[in-house]
């Protein structure tokens, strides 16, 4: 399906017009711009032309959509990560010429984004690799947009990208990050930052659902009040409305008809194991991440609870001062999930030569993203005082806030352990915040163990360099 009287004329052709495709190209064209989408599946096309009228032409054959485009031919790509990216690179390519522009919208590796990056140049295409958060509404509505590669190419899409993403006051929620694979690098650590702040959340309702046996109306009420405190976010504002949508086939509460089980798409797997390679610790992600990989294991957890049971006693003390404390708690678990997932971002900017702003990263977050939040106005803030400042949790005003909730995030995981509910992130991020914040670590114990079976050497504090001892002997004299 084209319009052969419109070729040459659509400043941006998007190849994948699934939810998240054909959404935004419909933002674009809401935006006055001439835009086309392709699609192999001709009701994706006609679907896409019926939606919108003006501004958006489509094609199922690829040619023919390639004869839309303007030059320097402009084409964004909406596909699943990995080979169906290579996929289409590949068939891209011989229709192509040097200064056209690839967009990989998606969530790639980075390192496979480099790869591509390097590959396309030789022929003289220039690639942008951008993560796009926000789901389909933001999509359709305004997404937060973090773009990575040639300078150059951005510039050329830059009025685009600025015109439909989410904004802020009057700033979009779109900058350039830098050369590169930066832009799904972040979005990367974006999506780990996700896990890590849905696996609280989840844990919040399991301790006021299973703990308090609050009713699902009642966790409707203190997640839409939470919403209007300082934990005022995108995810706990969604999760206010989910635990109280009503099943239309049952009448039911319908989060009670959805299995509990969440398997994961690999982003937050890819940032824990990126953190690991830069040596950056990120617990929550990391326990995040387990988390949904153990909610897999069905039938092993069904035996394990015939094994291992032990019921939830009632809880005896003041539900409504529980209630503050885990309030209190999340709020202090989000600000430490975000410190871990900037941590990433501040180490690998050094190693990848990224150079990124870290305060610009904080500021497109704020709007149209997942992980958009209050707190990020503070994160903001704390990094436009110090773009180098290697953990949130240094910064003064964030330590203030710390300080006046880590009591109650003790309290919550010594209650959550005294109940017997998993809170693996909460306790997680607990004893990250211990650790951080000791002078003094039992890592010396781990040295000598490593010296003792491996000979691996040892530091000391009282001498520079390394050292051994002959353990046995020393125990036989």
């Amino acid at each position: 399906m084209t319009n052969n009287n419109n070729e040459h004329s659509c400043v941006l052709g998007m190849i994948g017009l699934g939810v998240m495709g054909r959404n935004l190209l419909l933002n674009m064209a809401d935006h006055g711009f001439t835009v086309a989408g392709f699609d192999k599946d001709k009701t994706k096309v006609a679907s896409l032309q019926n939606e919108s009228k003006q501004n958006i032409y489509g094609a199922t054959n690829l040619e023919d959509f390639l004869k839309l485009l303007k030059t320097p031919r402009v084409i964004m790509m909406l596909v699943p990560a990995g080979k169906p990216v290579d996929d289409v690179i590949s068939e891209l390519t011989p229709h192509l010429q040097a200064g056209d522009i690839i967009i990989d919208a998606g969530n790639s590796h980075f390192t496979d984004t480099n790869a591509r990056a390097q590959q396309l140049q030789k022929s003289g295409i220039q690639l942008l690799g951008v993560g796009i958060s926000g789901g389909e509404e933001g999509a359709r509505l305004g997404p937060s947009i973090m773009p990575g590669g040639s300078k150059e190419a951005y510039q050329h899409v830059r009025p685009i990208f600025e015109a439909v993403a989410a904004k802020i006051g009057n700033e979009p929620c779109v900058t350039y990050l830098g050369t590169g694979a930066v832009g799904h690098y972040v979005k990367m650590v974006h999506n780990g930052i996700e896990y890590g702040i849905m696996q609280m959340i989840a844990e919040t309702y399991d301790l006021m659902k299973r703990g308090l046996s609050l009713s699902n109306d009642q966790l409707h009420d203190v997640f839409h009040s939470w919403n209007d405190s300082e934990l005022n976010s995108y995810l706990v504002e969604i999760t206010s409305r989910i635990v109280g949508k009503l099943d239309d086939k049952t009448g039911k509460h319908l989060l009670d008809e959805i299995r509990s089980i969440a398997r994961q798409n690999g982003t937050g797997m890819w940032t824990s194991q990126s953190a690991m390679e830069l040596q950056v610790p990120c617990p929550t992600i990391d326990v995040a991440v387990s988390m949904r990989d153990l909610s897999v294991l069905v039938k092993e957890r069904e035996q394990a609870n015939t094994l291992y049971k032990r019921p939830i006693a009632p809880y005896k003390d003041d539900q409504t001062e529980f209630l503050q404390q885990l309030q209190s708690a999340l709020l202090m678990g989000m600000i430490i999930t975000y410190a871990q997932g900037f941590a990433i971002l501040q180490v690998a900017s050094d190693k990848y030569n990224y150079q990124l702003d870290l305060s610009a990263v904080a500021r497109i977050w704020r709007g149209g993203c997942i992980i958009r939040a209050k707190l990020l106005e503070d994160i903001y803030n704390a990094f436009q005082l110090n773009n180098n400042l290697p953990n949130l949790l240094l910064d003064p005003a964030l330590s203030k806030i710390i300080m006046s909730h880590q009591e109650n995030l003790r309290q919550v995981v010594c209650h959550a352990s005294s109940l017997g509910i998993s809170a693996s992130t909460l306790m997680a991020t607990l004893s990250y915040f211990d650790a951080y914040r000791s002078t003094w670590q039992p890592a010396n114990l781990i040295q000598a163990q490593r010296d003792y079976f491996g000979s691996h050497t040892y530091e000391r504090t009282d001498a520079e360099g390394w050292f051994h001892t002959e353990w046995e002997k020393d125990l036989s004299t």
